[in-house]
């Protein structure tokens, strides 16, 4: 029996192809970075034909590390950054424009319109989201009206959309499949969140023909064969999801209480809520954590824009650091007595401000004030924002997010002693993170595995996931208290900005 798994993870900033054995254990990767296109600011872009080179690439690098061929492979997992939104030719499955990122902007003020005419709790109540940018409704609709013949050739059938998954999905398979899992569909603001179907008002809403739209399936099935000239060979897909939802199932939460927190360009919190949405009345995201069988589980979550970003931000525009490492060993050098705060908003606030026009604001800097003082603040900008969020949860599902709440993370930044300890220390909270913190591509990779035969169920997966170190609280209630203060009075400060 075959007893290997390849996980394609479609990130934000790049593509990593894992081969995992029976175990769930890593037996090879390969990597490779993605451009980042910015024609304006507050715009962000991908090209969608190097995203399909990059996997391709990866794919058959990772197999070349090992003594393993394509029909040795059992199945392929699919997970994606989510929101990220392609619209591509039918007859020759080329992009119509580069792919418009989660991060991105430009629809702004479609979306301070659509709030202004009183649509957002109606979309709330729907769709279990917020009128943003963030998502992909407003940006098909931006392309269908910027490109020219895009929204007739939509119309009439000649077009398609889907997130990073349905894309690859359709390369992979040479057209044969048209689909996407209904974890990635429920961030389109299109996506009826209890039935899981598209909803027709709110394809009118936005301006979105159904003819473009792919099937939406469950998170692991049949979604078809590669082509047999991509890998030597055809290998079957067996699992399609979001990146956030991907790394929950890596961590093993798969019952309702469990949280985990992903610390990369971003970070997304979510909290496992069972077999019922919980619709937040503090501005965070009613999801859907995966479906099995037909069967969906939800999530409260909660997004913060920048995290690992930010890092990127010192290295690559600042140079205040060579690499993203050598944050940790700066901020440790800052001074105590200096009172830095970064509130990141390069690209808006998130939750639970939901402040599309905010920008990025540094507060408290003196004489004193340096790289190390800058640095350290940079760490501390995550934790305070997921503070934000898990002060929300507990207060949207007292029964669920309590203070006793443990924290899964993972993701890059969860590999930072100081990150995590101040992220304890400032959530009043332990955190746990895993011995393999990269979780989203082993998400991916169960679920095909699971949809293949060769690992256990659900309820059996928590014994494939194993505790590297749990960071405890170590500060009192009144220096919390304090920094939370000084934090929430430069978040107001920045929401007042208008740039």
């Amino acid at each position: 029996m075959k007893a290997h798994v390849i996980a394609i993870d479609q990130g934000t900033t790049s593509t990593r192809a894992i081969v995992f054995d029976r175990s769930l254990q890593t037996v090879a990767s390969a990597q490779q970075e993605i451009t980042q296109h910015y024609p304006a600011p507050g715009l962000v872009e991908h090209d969608a034909e190097e995203i399909w080179q990059s996997v391709v690439a990866t794919v058959r690098a990772a197999l070349n590390k090992t003594r393993l061929s394509a029909v040795d492979i059992a199945a392929i997992g699919i997970t994606n950054q989510r929101e990220t939104t392609v619209i591509w030719d039918r007859a020759t499955g080329k992009p119509v424009h580069r792919a418009i990122v989660w991060q991105d902007r430009r629809t702004a003020d479609v979306c301070a319109r659509l709030k202004s005419e009183g649509h957002e709790q109606a979309i709330s109540e729907r769709t279990g989201l917020l009128i943003d940018p963030y998502f992909s409704a407003t940006k098909i609709a931006w392309k269908l009206d910027h490109v020219s013949g895009a929204r007739a050739a939509a119309e009439a059938g000649r077009l398609a959309f889907g997130t990073i998954d349905s894309f690859l999905l359709w390369r992979l398979t040479s057209g044969k499949v048209f689909a996407t899992d209904a974890t990635n569909a429920s961030r389109t603001l299109l996506l009826d969140l209890k039935s899981a179907h598209w909803d027709e008002g709110m394809l009118r809403l936005f301006r979105v023909p159904a003819a473009i739209l792919p099937e939406v399936c469950d998170s692991a099935g049949d979604f078809g064969m590669t082509e047999k000239s991509l890998f030597g060979a055809p290998i079957a897909i067996r699992s399609a999801i979001g990146d956030q939802q991907a790394a929950m199932i890596g961590q093993a939460c798969v019952k309702a209480c469990m949280m985990k927190a992903t610390y990369g360009t971003g970070c997304f919190a979510l909290l496992h809520t069972g077999d019922s949405p919980i619709r937040s009345t503090n501005r965070l995201l009613t999801t859907i954590a995966y479906q099995i069988g037909g069967k969906r589980a939800y999530a409260l979550e909660g997004a913060i824009f920048i995290a690992g970003a930010a890092v990127q931000w010192l290295r690559d525009a600042m140079g205040l650091i060579r690499s993203a490492e050598e944050v940790n060993t700066l901020a440790a050098k800052a001074d105590p007595k200096e009172r830095v705060i970064l509130v990141p908003a390069f690209t808006g606030l998130g939750a639970p401000w939901w402040d599309a026009e905010a920008r990025g604001a540094i507060f408290g800097l003196t004489r004193g004030s340096g790289a190390a003082e800058l640095a350290r603040a940079v760490i501390e900008s995550v934790g305070f924002q997921t503070a934000d969020l898990l002060d929300v949860m507990r207060a949207d599902w007292p029964a669920g997010a309590h203070g006793g709440t443990v924290l899964r993370v993972d993701g890059g930044m969860a590999n930072s002693d100081l990150a995590m300890q101040f992220l304890a220390d400032i959530l009043d909270a332990p955190i746990d993170r895993p011995v393999a913190t990269e979780t989203t591509a082993r998400g991916a990779a169960y679920l095909a595995g699971l949809a293949a035969g060769i690992y256990p169920d659900l309820n059996e997966l928590e014994k494939l996931w194993r505790l590297e170190r749990r960071f405890l609280p170590m500060i009192d209630s009144n220096a919390r208290a304090d920094s939370l203060l000084h934090w929430r009075d430069a978040v107001a400060r920045t929401k007042s900005q208008r740039s």
